[in-house]
């Protein structure tokens, strides 16, 4: 298949391709979870579920592989340092109980991947300890596994989880694709800056699109 993309055309085979939804959690999406908690407007967030939906359930039909991300740690957090839970002067930390359970830990309800995009059997869920996806998981095994060689990211936030995901998959050799409408940032002008970041000098980190012309390569009803 090959896309309209900037800075030009993706061309990617669905059989060795990967959807990727990063951390589209309840806390940092819904209203009175840890995002709005810090002040944030998750309005903004919130706005690309129905994008993001849609190309989920397009790649699906499709038999596309999907992985979701969850930013989550141990319950002791022995798996979150000092250098990330003591960062700045936040009213609630990592770890600490906030409005939908204990902040960023595996298990609990504000942890947990919003209904929309609920991750269904045979979809990989990877539970991430830093902001990357491949850092201290086994996703870029369990990508080799599959065949995976290219990959189209989707999700939150653009600037932080999404970004970092994206420069761990270009060292480790993946062609990706960022889907401009369906990722978000609670500071709109960083989301526009890294998206021209990505893509700039001939697509240094990879691409950016926006989700129609991946529906329509999707869906044979719309070419």
């Amino acid at each position: 298949m090959l896309i309209a993309a900037q800075p030009f055309p993706f061309e990617f085979d669905l059989a060795h391709s990967a959807l990727v939804i990063i951390d589209m959690q309840r806390d940092f999406i819904e209203p009175g979870g840890f995002g709005e908690s810090l002040g944030n407007n998750v309005a903004l967030l919130e706005a690309i579920v129905p994008a993001c939906q849609a190309v989920l359930h397009a790649w699906r039909d499709a038999g596309g592989l999907v992985v979701h991300t969850r930013e989550a740690h141990a319950a002791d957090l022995s798996d979150c340092p000092p250098a990330k839970r003591l960062r700045g002067n936040p009213a609630l930390r990592i770890g600490d109980v906030g409005p939908m359970g204990r902040i960023l830990v595996a298990g609990e309800p504000g942890n947990q991947i919003i209904p929309a995009l609920s991750p269904v059997a045979g979809e990989i869920v990877i539970d991430k300890p830093g902001k990357g996806a491949f850092y201290a998981t086994g996703l870029h095994e369990s990508l080799q596994q599959n065949g995976i060689s290219h990959l189209v990211f989707m999700g939150v936030t653009t600037e932080v989880c999404v970004q970092t995901s994206m420069r761990e998959a270009n060292d480790r050799g993946y062609d990706s694709l960022l889907l401009e409408d369906c990722t978000e940032s609670y500071f709109p002008h960083f989301k526009a800056a890294t998206v021209e970041m990505l893509r700039a000098q001939g697509g240094i980190i990879g691409w950016t699109a926006t989700s129609a012309p991946l529906l329509a390569a999707l869906t044979p009803s719309r070419r």
